[in-house]
């Protein structure tokens, strides 16, 4: 056989078919191992970027809170929300508290309490200075893992930054019923951050941090448009306007119209006594908050204000009705909109309030 026609076969490898196999097969596990690291990092870094952009874009509206209690000295966390220096915070924070004093640009300031409110966990401060202030968004547009971004002043440390997603959308904790609907956050606290703003990636305000949850490994905020109707009720009436319609309401047998909550009761002094409405109706939206099963009416009542008057649509039978309820001023103890017996929703102003984080 001749040189030339060894040469002319084709070129054998230097390892067995099944071992050159592998080491194809090793070698592009390695490859995209590199890949997907790079891509982590890449992820990392862009997160990194947009807390720090967050942070230095909106830092500034955010201030220091110092105040005095019938016990000690508070410290928390508070923002502006308009450019004449008015401050939202929580409860926990200026909500019993007196001498306000206020950190911000590099000063002190005395601050006066507008408006607390126990129910909704929020404390409306002001100090006389012209400020910047945090745009406020929309929390009913929040998804589960929504990232967001919370600035607060931790302790005795610095302005800081914290990185989260939203993880849940509750009703009530440890089988204690909020006022309102609250954002679970998966983002740590610390002492000190109690009304710290909950921001999304444009910088807008979702949320007020209100609590901490499992020793600040999470927390809750109230979302931002219950804050804003307290707010609203502020403006117009000077104080929280909680409304009162009277109605009890249980989970239904079977659903009607999208809807399980059945009202059973009409309380005789209540502001839906002679509205036309009766047991047994199915309701089906308060206001503007549409209902689906009993617990949807905690929502519906905490957007209720005295003295409005207030659409209320039901199914009676086949028929859809819509009845018209002046609310009344919830006093303290009642109850303004809820499921019965084992299922109760104590919508009435609580007796106690957390002082964390």
């Amino acid at each position: 056989m001749s040189r030339l026609s060894i040469f002319s076969r084709g070129r054998r490898s230097f390892l067995p078919h099944g071992r050159l196999t592998g080491f194809v097969i090793l070698v592009a596990i390695v490859s995209l191992s590199a890949v997907s690291l790079r891509a982590q990092e890449d992820t990392a870094g862009a997160i990194s970027r947009e807390v720090a952009a967050l942070f230095q874009h909106c830092g500034n509206a955010v201030v220091k809170i110092h105040a005095l209690d019938e016990h000690s000295e508070l410290s928390g966390t508070g923002f502006f929300i308009d450019p004449t220096g008015t401050i939202y915070t929580s409860y926990s924070v200026a909500g019993e508290a007196d001498n306000f004093t206020v950190q911000y640009a590099g000063k002190k300031y005395r601050a006066t309490q507008l408006m607390a409110d126990l129910r909704s966990g929020i404390a409306l401060l002001k100090i006389d200075a012209a400020t910047p202030f945090l745009p406020i968004g929309k929390s009913s547009e929040l998804g589960l893992a929504t990232p967001v971004v919370a600035i607060g002043y931790p302790l005795d440390l610095p302005e800081s930054p914290s990185f989260g997603m939203i993880a849940g959308f509750d009703r009530k904790f440890l089988g204690r019923y909020f006022a309102t609907m609250h954002l679970r956050v998966n983002l740590p606290t610390q002492r000190g951050e109690a009304g710290a703003p909950l921001l999304d990636f444009k910088g807008d305000v979702v949320g007020i941090l209100v609590s901490s949850v499992d020793s600040g490994s999470a927390c809750y905020a109230l979302p931002i448009d219950a804050a804003e109707k307290i707010r609203r009720d502020y403006v117009r009436f000077g104080e929280p306007h909680h409304g009162w319609i009277g109605i009890d309401v249980q989970q239904a047998e079977n659903a009607l119209a999208g809807s399980t909550a059945e009202m059973t009761q009409i309380s005789e002094d209540a502001p839906a006594a002679d509205s036309g409405l009766r047991a047994g109706d199915i309701l089906l939206q308060v206001g503007k908050v549409p209902v689906h099963q009993p617990e949807d009416v905690i929502d519906a009542s905490f957007f209720i204000s005295a003295g409005d008057n207030i659409p209320i649509t039901v199914m009676r039978g086949d028929q859809k009705l819509t009845f018209n309820v002046q609310a009344a001023s919830t006093k303290a103890g009642a109850m303004a909109l809820g499921p019965r017996n084992n299922s109760v929703v104590p919508l009435r102003l609580n007796s106690a309030t957390s002082k964390t984080p």
